[in-house]
């Protein structure tokens, strides 16, 4: 049994709704927990590495951390929005 996080979930009840055919053969096959598990890992990954870019990108540095705190906290909230977004066309809605 594997615990499914946001992106599992959001995977999940994509398939269900959405591919309700290629849902039910990986479940029917047995791997469906399978491919949840790896999409979310891929997910998770896929977050982190675009969120990284997009900082380095960014005119954020350690020291607005402790400087410009809630400007720091904004650009962070923006640029985590905007990788996941990529992650939700890439490898959840599809």
């Amino acid at each position: 049994k594997i615990v499914l996080n946001k992106y599992g979930r959001m995977k999940l009840n994509y398939l269900k709704e959405n591919k309700e055919a290629e849902y039910t053969v990986m479940l029917m096959n047995g791997i469906l927990n399978a491919h949840l598990k790896e999409l979310q890992e891929t997910a998770d990954n896929r977050v982190q590495q675009i969120i990284s870019e997009l900082k380095s990108k960014s005119d954020l540095t350690e020291d607005m951390k402790n400087t410009d705190v809630l400007y720091w906290i904004g650009t962070m909230n923006s640029i985590k929005a905007q990788a996941e977004e990529i992650v939700f066309s890439e490898l959840i809605y599809v």
